[in-house]
């Protein structure tokens, strides 16, 4: 049943174009029901989940130790009930942003494509199954980005993105082998409890620093961040559902899934809070200059997810227990901000804050929900926003004064995000907009009131759910039993009077934002520095080697092709032969005559093919030590090679013929010392591969294998014919290939002669 609620979002998204087509205006309510089934089915498993890890096992690729297996803890299925949730949301609100439009099939589909490799990748316990579905999140998210693909700048987008996060794929690859090496074991159940044999293995800095690379380029932290606030190109819903709620959330799930294992040393203490603390005040500091509104929500969200790397980083009890109660508030309020953004766009026109003012006399439900999630982004009281902030405040006040510095500055432009988002649009007198504004439709307001709600509900009320979800997923990440309770009030202390602070200083910030806005920028100052100059510099690079290469190997000249060919191999085959067999091998077999007599027929008709300038003596020549090599393999007991030489032979024979009939003759056209250069790397050529052949024959891989086929040919393919037995069964794919090759020579000499035929 597990495995079935992973994979059905694969199963039933083909379906969705048709579902679409069929029933335009219903086919995303309708859709959402598999992501709202799935949740109430993880629903169920929380028990299980808060009373230990619970593995479940398929059969994938058994001879290589590979199983399709699922691990259910609290940690997966936090993730889990995110994804599927908010998908389902991101469904019904996809049908009214996109209504009447034909392409609103494929978002759906490409929706739940992307929504199962989610869960999949949360869910995975084998390595391999986890790289799998990380590197589809990377290819769906591709197609998400690039969804209005006939706009440059998405194209541009897309391939950024996924150029970025499948080079960290790559890099986690490497790391996620080196850690199965190291473990002994490719499960994560296993290897969460070797930590301490991980810690102290030899590869555990390279394992740590690739998998770190892996991690960070997914979740969009500093150098790799630029390409997330460009994927803003992508329509709301994916932005939403991408890049607020879980794909750039699965690096910080690897994080914080591996931090039993890899976690608590002073290489992992440092390279994630540093690299969390920069991400964090970069990402607050960009979105306070930017001025479109999903771009200020991108690069807050870079700020969340660095805050979130450097509370895995510091790795304290305290320090997870914000980190999961941060994780769980930023998918609220940012899902909600960003629909709230999408439908700002969709009713406007307009996304530029500097332009929309007085939306809520039009839009008031929609400058409700985007109140109430902007409070809870700001850390304002009793929304769970506030409660999530005074934990991070509580575990920088006890890390030191550097960590606190940066989380406060962090909060306090955070506020001056929330107001342009969610206060500045909605207040003042109205202003024009490319559209008249008007309230969204039903189906785009559900998913912001729910998730904004959602967030307001939790800080007023005590929900055992909640509490029950993240102690067990606290207990998975620290992996050790812990409780968590969400409580709103803490008392008089200095974190309420840092949490104040940081409130005032945002609220100052957002009263003085144009001021604040043109002092950084300054910044501009530092853009040739940018980590996204690097990678178009990188790009372009890209560009010049392939123009160069291209020039150089690829410029029509069929002579320069095989001689590059021939050389490389005389390079790589003549250097290893020359360094590790510089004597040839001693030749002890002694021809009979009919052998030396087919070997010099060989000899001679290769030489006239080569030295003749009749193309029709060149093919008969050719076909001559064609038909030799097959009186070889007949000699040496091999009659099926002999007789399918023959035939293909025989076939290009008569293709040769009929092509070569109506070109002209042969004309030399290289000069006598290119053709003496030429025959000199032929016959160097010759003996390089001699010698090959030599030293080959001297080995003895292993034994014979005629005894093997003469005692298994009845028993294991139950066959008496021990010819028949070895083509068709013990070596059928050989066959298929010789088979395929016969198959196309009767086809080109078929095609030839109708050619011929029409003509006439």
């Amino acid at each position: 049943m597990l495995a079935f609620a992973i994979l059905s979002a694969f199963a039933v998204a083909p379906l969705a174009p048709w579902l679409h087509r069929r029933a335009p205006a219903a086919s995303s309510w309708l859709l959402a029901l598999l992501p709202l089934m799935v949740t109430g089915y993880f629903l169920t498993l929380l028990p299980a989940a808060a009373d230990g890890a619970v593995v479940v096992r398929y059969p994938w690729v058994p001879g290589l130790g590979i199983e399709l297996s699922f691990l259910v803890d609290g940690l997966s299925l936090l993730f889990a009930l995110l994804i599927s949730a908010i998908g389902a949301f991101i469904l019904i609100y996809s049908g009214g942003y996109l209504a009447g439009q034909p392409a609103l099939g494929r978002l759906q589909l490409l929706l739940l494509l992307f929504m199962g490799s989610m869960l999949g990748l949360v869910m995975a316990d084998n390595l391999v199954t986890l790289f799998v579905f990380w590197e589809l999140t990377s290819i769906t998210s591709y197609l998400l980005i690039g969804f209005d693909h006939e706009k440059g700048e998405n194209r541009r987008a897309a391939l950024q993105g996924l150029l970025v996060t499948a080079g960290g794929g790559l890099a986690l690859l490497a790391g996620l082998v080196l850690m199965g090496m190291a473990g002994g074991s490719y499960s994560l159940s296993v290897l969460l409890g070797e930590g301490e044999a991980l810690r102290a293995h030899a590869l555990y800095l390279p394992m740590l620093l690739l998998i770190l690379v892996g991690a960070f380029t997914k979740s969009a932290q500093v150098p790799f961040h630029f390409w997330l606030p460009n994927a803003m190109a992508a329509p709301t819903p994916v932005s939403a559902y991408l890049h607020s709620a879980t794909m750039v959330k699965a690096g910080v799930y690897l994080l914080a899934r591996l931090s039993p294992a890899l976690g608590e040393t002073p290489e992992w203490t440092a390279l994630l809070t540093f690299v969390g603390g920069l991400t964090a005040l970069t990402g607050a500091v960009l979105a306070v200059r930017a001025t479109d509104l999903k771009r200020i929500l991108a690069y807050s969200t870079v700020m969340s997810l660095g805050t979130l790397v450097l509370l895995i980083g510091i790795g304290s009890e305290t320090a997870l227990a914000a980190a999961l109660l941060f994780l769980l508030a930023h998918s609220l309020y940012k899902g909600a901000l960003f629909l709230v953004a999408g439908i700002v766009d969709h009713q406007t026109g307009s996304r530029d804050v500097t332009g929309l003012r007085g939306l809520r006399w039009t839009m008031p439900l929609t400058a409700l929900f985007a109140g109430l999630a902007a409070l809870s982004l700001a850390g304002v009281p009793p929304l769970f926003g506030f409660a999530a902030k005074e934990m991070v405040l509580e575990t920088a006040l006890g890390t030191g004064l550097t960590v606190t510095l940066t989380v406060v500055i962090s909060a306090a432009l955070t506020v001056v995000a929330a107001g342009l988002v969610g206060v500045r649009p909605f207040i003042g007198e109205p202003s024009p907009t490319p559209k008249a504004p008007r309230e969204g439709p039903w189906g785009m307001l559900l998913g912001p009131a729910v998730l904004a709600g959602g967030g307001l509900l939790i800080g007023l009320l005590p929900v055992p759910l909640i509490d029950a979800l993240l102690g067990a997923a606290l207990s998975a990440v620290q992996g050790r039993p812990a409780v968590l309770t969400t409580a709103l009030w803490h008392g008089i202390n200095p974190t309420l009077a840092l949490s104040a602070a940081a409130l005032l200083a945002g609220i100052a910030g957002y009263r003085y934002w144009n001021p604040l806005r043109r002092s950084l920028g300054a910044l501009d100052r530092l853009a040739a520095l940018a980590p996204e100059r690097f990678y178009e510099r990188a790009m372009d690079g890209l560009v010049w080697l392939a123009d160069r290469q291209t020039r150089l190997l690829q410029n029509g000249d069929l002579h320069r092709y095989i001689l590059t060919v021939i050389f490389t191999l005389l390079v790589l085959v003549g250097y290893t032969l020359a360094t590790r067999h510089p004597l040839m091998p001693e030749i002890s077999a002694q021809l009979l005559f009919h052998e030396a007599v087919i070997g010099a027929v060989i000899l001679i008709a290769a030489v006239f093919a080569a030295t003749t300038r009749s193309a029709l003596g060149a093919v008969a020549a050719l076909g001559a030590a064609g038909f030799g090599i097959a009186l070889i393999y007949v000699l040496f007991s091999a009659p099926d090679l002999g007789m399918t030489q023959v035939l293909v032979e025989t076939l290009t024979v008569v293709l040769l013929v009929l092509v070569l009939y109506r070109l002209p003759g042969f004309t030399r056209i290289s000069s006598r010392a290119r053709l003496l250069a030429d025959a000199g790397v032929s016959a160097l050529a010759g003996a390089t591969i001699t010698w090959l052949l030599l030293l080959a024959v001297e080995v003895e891989w292993s034994p014979t294998i005629s005894g093997f086929f003469v005692d298994n040919s009845q028993s294991l393919a139950h066959g008496r014919n021990i010819v028949n037995v070895i083509l068709v069964d013990f070596r059928a794919l050989d066959t298929l290939g010789e088979i395929t090759v016969l198959a196309l020579a009767a086809l080109g000499v078929y095609a030839m002669v109708r050619l011929r035929g029409k003509e006439r």
